[in-house]
């Protein structure tokens, strides 16, 4: 799928271009995906086709068509403060812009096959927190925490999601395993039988499927025989929000961005200013790897991306 929206010279007008379609049809949605630019996410070399609305893949690298994103963010309907879980996370580009949309106090959660994707996300998140994200939504951002093994894996009993999304095909036995991750009232959506389509929980037992859109997805892999030996994938805990970040918080949206903006000329102590603006080097060391699941050191426990070796 794609092919449907006109190609834009950068990342607004290939916004501009969504929303006459009607791709686009929340001003949050739309806030989201113009805070990201998406073709931060491509290659250098391969940036000429990041506005198209055209799947992009490269080795183990892929983006979606640009209207598929749009269309998935829209019947999701993403409400700050909820859960989300990306299977099959990717560039992290996805996970970026919903984190624009579940704010401070969601969880944002992602999981990727391949390490070198991983890898790649990581410094991509990197980049947009140190570089493109701006001072008055970076406090508000729900940063992703990306997963490394095979989405088959996962313990269904270890935790639920209120939204969930499959950027891969999923294979007809493995229709009620997703299902089985959502929350009650959850939405989750999904490729299935060349369809992409969404799934809302009513209840314990109740599920409500409808269809979306035509499209045309490789398929997720099979867990290895190897895969279905190891023990089975946790995903992390939530941490509660310390009383200095919710505090800075809080005085930020007291004094709004103008007043902040003068904030940062005044001739105050270092440490108040960074306190109040947010000073962006600390964001690099906060992005940081783990492996070994569980068996955390006691020096990575503060991180905002985690990856979990198979």
């Amino acid at each position: 799928m794609g092919g449907v929206v006109s190609s834009g010279e950068d990342n607004d007008e290939l916004i501009d271009n969504l929303k006459k379609v009607d791709y686009l049809r929340t001003p949050k949605v739309e806030r989201a995906f113009r805070s990201v630019d998406r073709g931060h996410y491509y290659l250098e070399g391969h940036q000429d086709t990041a506005y198209c609305d055209m799947a992009w893949k490269q080795g183990n690298l892929h983006i979606s068509a640009a209207c598929i994103y749009a269309e998935v963010a829209e019947q999701l309907m993403i409400q700050p403060g909820q859960s989300f879980l990306n299977i099959g996370s990717g560039t992290g580009y996805l996970s970026t812009v919903v984190g624009n949309l579940l704010g401070p106090f969601g969880i944002n959660h992602g999981i990727e096959l391949h390490l070198d994707v991983i890898e790649y996300a990581k410094s991509k998140l990197k980049d947009y927190l140190t570089l493109y994200c701006k001072d008055e939504d970076i406090i508000d951002f729900c940063h992703p925490v990306f997963v490394h093994g095979n989405c088959f894996r996962m313990n269904l009993n270890d935790r639920h999601y209120d939204r969930i999304y499959v950027g891969a095909a999923c294979p007809e036995e493995y229709f009620d395993f997703f299902k089985q991750l959502l929350r009650i009232n959850g939405y989750l959506v999904m490729p299935f039988n060349d369809k992409l389509v969404r799934v809302h929980r009513l209840s314990e037992n109740n599920w409500e499927c409808e269809e979306m859109l035509d499209v045309a997805f490789l398929a997720l892999i099979h867990p290895t025989e190897e895969d279905n030996n190891l023990p089975p994938i946790q995903m992390p805990g939530s941490k509660p929000h310390s009383l200095r970040n919710l505090s800075r918080r809080t005085i930020r949206k007291a004094l709004g961005s103008n007043i902040l903006n003068k904030i940062k000329e005044l001739e105050l102590p270092p440490t108040l200013k960074n306190y109040l603006c947010y000073n962006r080097k600390t964001n690099k060391d906060r992005i940081r790897t783990i492996s070994g699941g569980s068996d955390l050191g006691k020096n990575d426990a503060d991180t905002d991306i985690q990856m979990v070796d198979t």
